[in-house]
C-alpha cells in the first residue's frame, strides 16, 4: 500500500495555513484567504484539494465531493469558536442554575473591567434565558450547628467530603421548563447548579432530561469539575454556546468529502483543542476550541525550538497585527485552569498564554508628554497608514519608514482597489508632522527617524512585560532564556526584543509564518480526565494513588476506542496543591522522585519565596494522557548548530539603508532572501531576510545561522551600560521616560501578582482589595498597579508620614507596618506594609516600595473589624501608628502578636484578632510583594544607574502633574472659568459640599467647606481618603469629557458587610478554638450617563473588589448563600436607565454577630438631567421569633449589628444607580 499524506490547516481569521507531508517528495506548503467567497466556499477544503491536486498531479475541479482515502491523517486548528465568542455569533441557549441564582453570571464577580470607566460596561453574558431549578446542596462545615442540618439527607461528594440536601430536585418541574424551552426554539443549555463540582447528581439527571428532549446540553460538573461555580458556570455557558457552531462547522466541512469525515476511508480527522492536544473530531467541543489556533502555535515552537539535552526553556514569541502572544516551554506545557476571554472567565486547562494588545497594527500617539503604542489597532480595514485608505500611523509604518520592511518585496493589493504597493510616501509625510509636533511640545530636536525609532522601543518594551511576567513573576531569569520567534511581525522586533530582556539567542523556524499549521503535524492525541479531591496529602497517598489510577484506566479506555494500544500511551500524573488556609494552588506534575509534597514546597518558595509551616492539601487529582501521534520529528536548533559545518552567506540580493540608531543613522544593510542562503550559511549583522511570508531583521550586534530546519540568531552581549550616571547624559528623553513608564508599572504589577498568590485571607486572595506600589525616595508616588481606587491617593501619605518619622534611623532589613488614620491610613483593616531600600553599603534611602491589603479580622467589639456602631478608634481593632514588622531582616512575630491580639482585647469589650495566623501570613506575603517590587528595580539600577532611574521617577510625577495640568485648563475653557459647585447629602443629613475653583494655568482649589461637621461615628474621612476621591475623580475627568458630560449617581455605597464569632475556649477540653471575621463590599447599580445605560450589579468608584465565590464562600464560612440575584427596577428611570442593585440573601448555621456599614438608605441616587433617581437599599434581618415562632423582619438600618443565631439570615439590598436625561427622551436643561 502506497504511503498516505499528512494533512496540518490552521484556519485564522484572515489566513488558512496548510502544511503537508507527502512521503517522497517536499512538504507542501500553502497560504490562502480564510474568506474568499468568488473562488472557494470553504478554505480549509480548498486547502485539502490544492494539496491533493499537487500530491497527486491530477486535476480536481472546486465543488466535487473529495476523496480521503489517501490521506493518512487530516488535522485542524481554528478560530471559528474563538471569533463566535468575540463577535457573539454563538448558538441560542438558555442557562439552568440553582434557585437565588438566576443572576449569579451577570454580576459575575462584581468588579469593573475600567477603573476609570465610568460606564463600567461589561460584555454580557452568552445565554438568553434563565431557568431556576428548585434543589440545593450545601457543604458540612465543621463549625455549623449541628441540630440546624439534621433533617437534612447527607450524602458523601466527589471529594470524599460530606454534604448536606437542603432542597431535593424536583424533576417533574425541571422537565416542563425544558419541555417550554424547546417549545421557544432553544436547542442547547447549559447546566451549573452551586457545589456540583462535588455533588453532581442533579446535573447528571437534568442533563439526562435535556439529551432525551433533544437539546445540545453542556454540564458545568463534567466540563471541568472544580470549585468555584462562577467560572465553571461561564464555561458551561460558553460549551453550551459554541459547541453546536462547531458541530455546524465540522459538519460543513463533513459534507465536502466522499462519505463523510465519519466514513471508512480510514483517515484520521482530528482537531487541536486549547491545552495543546489534539482530540478526534467527534469529541472537539466549543469550550476546549477556544485557543486552538494559538494552542497548536505553542506546539510548534515547543517542538521545533527545544532541546531536550540542554534544557534551555524557550520564551514563545508571536506577534500579529493587533496582539502579539508569549507563552513559555521547558519540557513540558504549562497550563492555566483560568482565564478570562471577552469578558467571559473559562475554567478548563488551556495552554499559558499571555497577550499584549501591541502588534504591527498598533496605532502610535503622542499624549501627555509620552509616546503611546496602542491599544488601539488600525485593524486591517483602514489598517496602517502605509496601506493607501487613510489609515493612521502604526508600528508596521515606523518599520517601514526606518527601511525594515521593503515595500517591493510585498505583494501589489494596498489602496482602494489592492492594486498598489506599500505607500513610504504618506508614512514620510506623517512622521514629519509628528516629529514637529513632539518638538515643538517638548522642546526638544528630534527627527522624525528618531521618533519612529523611539514608538519601536516602546513598542518593544510593551511586549516585554508579559514575558516578564511569565517569568520573572514565577521565579525564572528571563535571560536564561531563548527567544523563539513567529507570527507574521515578530522577525522585525526579535532582536530587540531579546536584547530588551537580556537573551543571547533568537530562533526563527523556516515555517515561522504558518508554525501553528505546522505544529498541529508535531502534536499528540491529549485525553484529560480530572475530579475534585479533599485531604491532606501524607495521609492520604493511598487514596491518592487509588483516584490517579483510576482516571488512568479511564483515559485508556477512551484512547483505545479511537485504536491507540497501551503502548502508545503515557500518563501525566498531577495533583492541585495548597497551603492549608490559603487559596494559591498549584498543578504539580509527579517528579521522577515520586514525593509531590516537596515538588510543591520547592516551586511555592520559587514563586513566592517563602515557605509556610501548614499542612499540603490537596484538592484536585488529574490524569492527561498522551497518544504517541506526530506524523514528524526533527532534530532540534541546538543540535543542527553542533553538527553543521558553517560557511559564509553569499552575496545578497542587494543592499539597502536602514536606520538602526541615532549615533550610526542610515546604515548600508544586505538583503538576503532566505531560499537563496545555502545550508549552514552564515552572516553578520546587520542583514535583512526575506521569506514569502515574513521580514527578519538581523541587528548590528548578531550574528545568524541559516539551518537546516531553521535560523538561529545569537546577540553579541554590548560592550557598555545602556546607560550611565555621567552629568551629560541626564536629560530626560521622552522616548526613555516611556519605557521607564512601562518599567516601573510592570513592578508594581508584579509586586500585586505575588501579593494575591501568596496571601491567605479571603479578602486579598478572592476578593483582590488589595493595592501595590513603588514611591521615590522622598515617599512620592511614582507607579502603582490599578487595584482599588480608594488606595491610590491615600498610600502616598502613608508612606510620606513613615518617610519623615524615620528619617536618618531605618537600616537594611527595616520594613515598617502602620494602618492608623493619622499616618496616611484608610479603615484599620486596610494594612500598610512599606520597605525602605538603601544604596549598597550606605544608610542613603534611594526608594521605598508598599503594599496596601485588607485583613479579615484585626480585633476590635467586632468580628471583621468594621462595626457599624463605633465611635472610637479602638472599638476598630488594632490601631498602628508606625511600627517595625522587620528589623535587620528579622521578622518580629511576637510584637505583631502584641499589636495584633494582645492590645486590642485590652480595651472593654474588644477581642484581639479572631485570626491571628492569618494576619501573620499575609503580613509575610506583603512583605514578600515588597521584596519582588525590591528585586526588580534593582536589576533596572544595574541596568540603567541609579542616578538615571531616580531622575526618571522624578521625570514620571513632572509628567503626571502636567497631564493632569492639561485636564484641568481644558475644564477651566470648557466653564468659562466658572467654579464648580456640588451638594450631596449622607444618610444622617450631612452636607458634603464642594466647590472647585480653576484656574486658567490648570491649577484648582477643591474647597469642602460647608461640609457637616466631624460626626460621632465611624464616617469621617481622614486627609488621606479626600486625597484619593480627588485623585480618582481627576483620573475619570476625561472619560466624562469624552462622552461630553457628567454621570448619574451611582449606589454611593460600599455595602460593607462583616461576621464572625471571637475566639473561645472549649469548656471540656481547655482547647481554644479561634475565631473568624469575613468581610465583604456588594455591589450596586451604576449611573447611567449621556451616551450609556447605568451597569448593573458592579462596584463603582472608590472600590472594585471581587465577591466571594458562593462555592468557596459556603465552605469557607458556616453559611448559606440563600439568594444573590439583582434587584429588578432599581435603576433610576430615564432616557438612559441607571443599573440595578442586588439582594444578597446569606443564612448563618452558627451564632454569628452580623454587621452591616451602609449609605443611600435615606436619600435616593439623584439623576441627571431629568433623569430619575434611585431606589434606595435596605438591609433586613430575617429570624424567628423565639416565643411565637413566626417569622420576623426587621430593618437592620443603615449600619447596625445584630447577634445572629442558627437559621436566622441577613438581606443586604443595595441601590441602584440614577437614571440621565428624561424617560421621554428630551432633557429637562439641568445642569450638574
Amino acid at each position: 500500500m502506497a504511503p498516505k499524506i499528512t494533512i496540518s490547516i490552521d484556519r485564522g481569521g484572515t489566513f488558512t495555513d496548510v502544511h503537508a507531508i507527502v512521503p517522497g517528495k517536499p512538504d507542501i506548503v500553502l497560504k490562502l484567504l480564510s474568506v474568499d467567497p468568488g473562488n472557494y466556499a470553504d478554505a480549509p477544503t480548498e486547502g485539502i484539494r490544492r494539496v491533493l491536486e499537487s500530491a497527486t498531479g491530477q486535476i480536481i475541479p472546486r465543488g466535487v465531493p473529495l476523496r480521503l482515502d489517501g490521506i493518512e491523517c487530516l488535522r485542524m486548528g481554528t478560530t471559528v469558536a474563538t471569533n463566535a465568542l468575540l463577535e457573539r455569533k454563538g448558538t441560542r441557549s438558555a442557562l439552568l442554575t440553582t434557585k437565588g441564582f438566576r443572576d449569579l453570571l451577570r454580576i459575575g464577580n462584581q468588579a469593573r473591567p475600567d477603573i476609570f470607566d465610568l460606564s463600567a460596561r461589561r460584555p454580557d453574558v452568552l445565554f438568553e434565558a434563565v431557568v431556576e431549578v428548585d434543589e440545593r446542596i450545601i457543604p458540612s462545615h465543621p463549625r455549623s450547628d449541628k441540630a440546624a442540618l439534621t433533617t437534612y439527607r447527607a450524602i458523601e461528594g466527589v471529594t470524599g467530603e460530606t454534604y448536606h440536601v437542603l432542597r431535593e430536585l424536583d424533576v417533574a418541574a425541571v422537565t416542563e421548563e425544558l419541555r417550554a424551552l424547546k417549545n421557544q426554539g432553544f436547542g442547547s443549555v447549559a447546566v451549573a447548579l452551586v457545589n456540583s463540582f462535588a455533588c453532581p447528581e442533579h446535573e447528571r439527571v437534568i442533563g439526562d432530561i435535556a439529551s432525551d428532549l433533544g437539546f445540545s446540553v453542556a454540564l458545568s460538573s463534567v466540563l471541568q469539575p472544580m470549585i468555584k461555580v462562577v467560572p465553571r458556570g461561564m464555561s458551561a455557558t460558553a460549551d453550551a454556546y459554541l459547541t453546536p457552531v462547531i458541530k455546524s462547522y465540522i459538519d460543513s466541512i463533513s459534507a465536502n468529502f466522499e462519505g463523510g469525515l465519519a466514513g471508512t476511508h480510514g483517515c484520521r480527522v482530528e482537531f487541536m483543542q486549547s491545552d495543546g492536544g489534539l482530540v478526534d473530531f467527534r469529541h472537539f467541543s466549543g469550550l476546549r476550541a477556544i485557543l486552538s489556533g494559538p494552542a497548536a502555535g505553542v506546539v510548534g515552537f515547543s517542538a521545533t525550538s527545544y532541546d531536550a539535552e540542554a534544557r534551555v526553556p524557550i520564551i514563545g514569541f508571536d506577534m500579529g497585527g493587533t496582539s502579539t502572544d508569549v507563552s513559555r516551554f521547558d519540557g513540558h506545557l504549562d497550563h492555566t485552569f483560568s482565564s478570562s476571554i471577552s469578558g467571559v472567565h473559562i475554567q478548563a486547562p488551556q495552554l499559558d498564554i499571555n497577550t499584549v494588545a501591541a502588534g504591527g497594527g498598533s496605532i502610535l500617539s503622542w499624549r501627555n508628554g509620552l509616546f503611546q503604542v496602542g491599544p488601539e489597532s488600525a485593524s486591517a480595514h483602514p489598517g496602517p497608514a502605509c496601506y493607501r485608505k487613510g489609515g493612521p500611523l502604526t508600528v508596521t509604518d515606523a518599520n517601514l519608514f526606518l527601511g525594515r520592511l521593503l515595500p517591493e518585496y510585498f505583494p501589489k493589493i494596498f489602496g482602494p482597489n489592492e492594486d498598489q504597493p506599500l505607500d513610504r510616501q504618506i508614512t514620510t509625510k506623517l512622521f514629519a508632522e509628528l516629529t514637529e509636533k513632539i518638538n515643538a511640545d517638548q522642546s526638544v530636536h528630534y527627527t522624525p527617524e528618531q521618533v519612529a525609532l523611539g514608538f519601536l522601543k516602546v513598542a518593544d518594551e510593551s511586549m516585554t512585560r508579559p514575558i516578564r511576567n511569565l517569568t520573572e513573576a514565577r521565579g525564572f531569569e528571563t535571560a536564561s532564556h531563548h527567544l523563539a520567534c513567529f507570527g507574521g511581525a515578530g522577525g522585525q522586533h526579535a532582536c530587540n526584543v531579546a536584547a530588551s530582556l537580556g537573551i543571547s539567542r533568537i530562533i526563527v523556524h523556516k515555517y515561522s509564518s504558518i508554525l501553528s499549521a505546522y505544529g498541529l503535524a508535531l502534536a499528540d492525541i491529549v485525553h484529560e480526565a480530572q475530579e475534585p479531591f479533599a485531604a491532606e496529602y501524607h495521609s492520604s497517598k493511598a487514596s491518592i494513588a487509588d483516584r490517579l489510577n483510576a482516571l488512568q484506566r479511564r483515559s485508556v479506555s477512551h484512547l483505545s476506542g479511537q485504536g491507540f494500544t497501551a503502548r502508545q500511551l503515557r500518563h501525566e500524573m498531577y495533583l492541585n496543591m495548597r497551603y492549608e488556609g490559603s487559596d494559591t494552588s498549584l498543578m504539580i506534575l509527579e517528579p521522577e522522585d515520586g514525593d509531590f509534597s516537596k515538588a510543591f514546597i520547592d516551586r511555592h518558595h520559587r514563586e513566592f519565596s517563602f515557605t509556610l509551616d501548614r499542612s499540603v492539601l490537596v484538592d484536585d487529582v488529574r490524569v492527561r494522557t498522551v497518544a504517541a501521534s506526530q506524523t514528524v520529528s526533527e532534530k532540534s536548533p541546538l543540535q543542527q548548530l553542533k553538527e553543521a559545518t558553517l560557511g559564509e552567506a553569499g552575496t545578497p540580493t542587494e543592499i539597502k539603508k536602514v536606520f538602526f540608531d541615532a549615533d550610526s543613522g542610515y546604515v548600508d544593510t544586505p538583503v538576503y532572501k532566505l531560499r537563496e542562503l545555502g545550508q549552514n550559511a552564515r552572516l553578520h549583522g546587520p542583514a535583512i531576510i526575506i521569506d514569502e511570508t515574513q521580514t527578519i531583521v538581523v541587528a548590528p550586534n548578531a550574528i545568524a545561522y541559516v539551518l537546516q530546519t531553521c535560523l538561529v540568531i545569537d546577540l553579541e552581549s554590548e560592550t557598555s551600560p545602556k546607560s550611565s550616571d555621567d552629568v551629560k547624559a541626564l536629560k530626560v528623553d521622552p522616548i526613555r521616560l516611556t519605557i521607564f513608564g512601562h518599567r516601573f508599572m510592570s513592578v508594581a504589577e508584579q509586586m500585586g501578582r505575588t501579593l494575591q498568590k501568596t496571601a491567605v485571607s479571603t479578602n486579598i486572595k478572592e476578593r483582590l482589595d488589595f493595592s501595590c506600589a513603588l514611591f521615590s525616595p522622598d515617599g512620592g508616588l511614582v507607579a502603582n498597579a490599578p487595584h482599588v481606587p480608594v488606595h491610590l491617593g491615600s498610600m502616598q501619605f502613608a508612606v510620606r508620614f513613615q518617610h519623615k518619622r524615620w528619617l536618618g534611623q531605618l537600616k537594611e532589613g527595616d520594613v515598617l507596618v502602620a494602618n492608623h488614620p493619622v499616618s496616611g491610613g484608610t479603615h484599620l483593616p486596610d494594612v500598610t506594609v512599606v520597605t525602605p531600600v538603601f544604596a549598597k553599603g550606605t544608610n542613603e534611602i534611594i526608594f521605598y516600595v508598599a503594599s496596601r491589603g485588607h485583613h479579615a479580622d484585626i480585633g476590635g467589639i467586632l468580628p471583621g473589624s468594621m462595626p457599624p456602631n463605633s465611635t472610637e478608634l479602638w472599638q476598630e481593632g488594632t490601631a498602628i501608628e508606625s511600627e517595625k514588622v522587620v528589623s535587620g531582616g528579622v521578622f518580629n512575630e511576637a510584637r505583631m502578636r502584641e499589636l495584633f491580639l494582645d492590645i486590642p482585647a485590652r480595651y472593654e469589650g474588644c477581642s484581639g484578632s479572631r485570626n491571628i495566623s492569618d494576619n501573620m501570613s499575609d503580613l509575610k506575603a506583603q512583605i514578600a510583594a515588597n521584596a519582588r517590587g525590591i528585586a526588580l528595580i534593582q536589576n533596572l539600577i544595574e541596568e540603567y544607574g541609579l542616578k538615571t532611574v531616580q531622575m526618571y521617577m522624578l521625570a514620571i510625577q513632572v509628567t503626571a502633574e502636567q497631564a493632569v495640568r492639561n485636564l484641568l485648563q481644558g475644564l477651566y475653557k470648557r466653564f468659562d472659568g466658572q467654579p464648580l459647585e456640588s451638594l450631596d447629602y449622607m444618610d444622617d443629613g450631612t452636607p458634603i459640599r464642594l466647590k472647585i475653583t480653576i484656574d486658567e494655568d490648570g491649577s484648582a482649589v477643591f474647597d469642602f467647606s460647608g461640609t457637616g461637621p466631624e460626626v460621632h461615628g465611624n464616617i469621617n474621612a481622614p486627609e488621606a481618603i479626600t486625597h484619593s476621591a480627588i485623585i480618582y475623580a481627576l483620573r475619570v475627568t476625561d472619560v466624562v469629557l469624552k462622552a461630553l458630560g457628567a454621570c448619574a449617581a451611582s449606589q454611593g455605597c460600599l455595602n460593607n458587610l462583616t461576621f464572625g464569632i471571637d475566639a473561645k475556649k472549649d469548656e471540656a477540653t481547655g482547647v481554644v478554638v479561634p475565631g473568624f471575621g469575613y468581610y465583604e463590599t456588594i455591589a450596586g447599580g451604576a449611573g447611567a450617563g449621556p451616551t450609556w445605560h447605568g451597569e448593573s450589579g458592579v462596584h463603582v468608584h472608590m472600590t472594585n473588589t471581587r465577591i466571594t465565590d458562593p462555592e468557596i464562600l459556603e465552605k469557607r464560612y458556616p453559611c448559606v448563600l440563600r439568594r444573590f440575584e439583582l434587584r429588578e427596577n432599581t435603576g433610576g428611570r430615564g432616557h438612559f436607565r441607571g443599573g440595578d442593585g442586588v439582594a444578597r440573601e446569606i443564612e448563618f448555621l452558627t451564632p454569628v454577630q452580623c454587621s452591616i456599614l451602609s449609605e443611600r438608605r435615606v436619600h435616593r441616587p439623584y439623576g441627571m438631567e431629568g433623569g430619575e433617581p434611585a431606589a434606595t437599599g435596605l438591609n433586613l434581618w430575617l429570624s424567628k421569633d423565639e416565643f411565637t415562632g413566626e417569622d420576623r423582619t426587621v430593618n437592620m438600618g443603615g449600619k447596625g449589628s445584630v447577634a445572629m443565631k442558627p437559621g436566622d439570615r441577613v438581606v443586604i439590598n443595595t441601590p441602584g444607580g440614577g437614571g440621565w436625561g428624561a424617560p421621554n427622551g428630551l432633557t429637562n436643561g439641568h445642569k450638574n
